[in-house]
């Protein structure tokens, strides 16, 4: 056996049918499509939903209007008159309070549940909650349980002297029967892999835990750095600071000011009762001092 001979199993392996190649291959001509119609075209398939013409189905039927709420609870109904008919019948058997120490002197009320309702008819399946609706009259003690109870149920079941169980569904988890509640103690590993993991395990453990305290030490001494800091002034008080400032020593820059310029006003008066330019005046006494040098010498 060699490569070259390697061949599939007869059958396995059908040529592909070539259709439209002459009348001498068997599939010329309309190739199989017969003739003419929509069928026979390129292209002319036919939807599944295609009714021929006329309005499809999903188009006739209406439209899902409205709101529908997913979390609304469907509950097993039944009324307060009902139980009752059905216990003056004597569908119903009485019994002793559940969780009674001893045998009271008096014949314990009826127990009314879901399952001796859907017994007597009243109820058609277990697998929904059942709620207890307040239409009718009752006249019997009953001990009735069910998933839920409108207030007047509540209040026609106790009128009558009986009393009412709601069945809650625990929210939190529970102690098991037997059991203290304690935690279960690890089992030791019998493997060295399995006692190698259960220490890395525990390391782990302890790196979280000082992380973690860690982390709150340090946000601790944060928050008191924070509140040991004393306040920042605010912008607004900051500008106002700068802006008195300035204000304090305007007054006396202000006054010189004005004292020199009063001084230059009352020489440019003088100069000009005199009739002559502060120019003029510092001429006419250099030529002063030169006449006097002149005859001096």
């Amino acid at each position: 056996m060699k490569l070259h001979d390697l061949k599939p199993a007869p059958g396995s392996h059908t040529a592909r049918t070539r259709v439209g190649r002459g009348i001498a291959a068997g599939k010329g001509k309309t190739a199989g499509r017969g003739t003419k119609g929509q069928k026979a075209r390129a292209g002319g398939s036919i939807p599944p939903w295609f009714e021929g013409g006329q309005t499809p189905l999903h188009m006739r039927i209406p439209k899902l209007r409205g709101f529908k709420n997913r979390f609304k609870v469907d509950y097993e109904v039944v009324n307060v008159g009902a139980i009752a008919a059905a216990a003056e019948r004597g569908a119903f058997e009485g019994g002793e309070m559940p969780g009674a120490a001893s045998k009271p002197k008096k014949a314990a009320p009826v127990t009314v549940n879901q399952e001796l309702l859907r017994a007597v008819g009243l109820v058609r399946t277990i697998k929904k909650p059942l709620k207890i609706l307040g239409d009718g009259e009752l006249a019997t003690a009953l001990f009735v349980v069910a998933d839920a109870f409108t207030k007047t149920a509540i209040a026609k079941i106790e009128g009558a002297g009986g009393t009412i169980s709601i069945l809650e569904v625990p929210t939190e988890e529970l102690v098991a029967l037997g059991t203290d509640g304690s935690p279960r103690e690890a089992r030791e590993p019998r493997t060295a892999a399995g006692r190698l993991a259960a220490g890395k395990r525990v390391d782990a453990r302890a790196a979280r835990a000082t992380d973690a305290a860690e982390k709150a030490s340090e946000a601790e001494a944060a928050s008191t750095a924070k509140a040991a800091k004393p306040p920042k002034a605010s912008k607004s008080q900051a500008t106002a600071e700068v802006a008195d400032t300035p204000a304090a020593e305007a007054p006396v820059d202000a006054t010189d000011d004005a004292g020199g310029a009063a001084d230059t006003d009352s020489t440019v008066a003088e100069s000009s009762t005199r009739g002559d330019a502060p120019g003029d005046t510092d001429a006419a006494a250099d030529t002063d001092t030169d006449s006097a040098d002149d005859e001096n010498a």
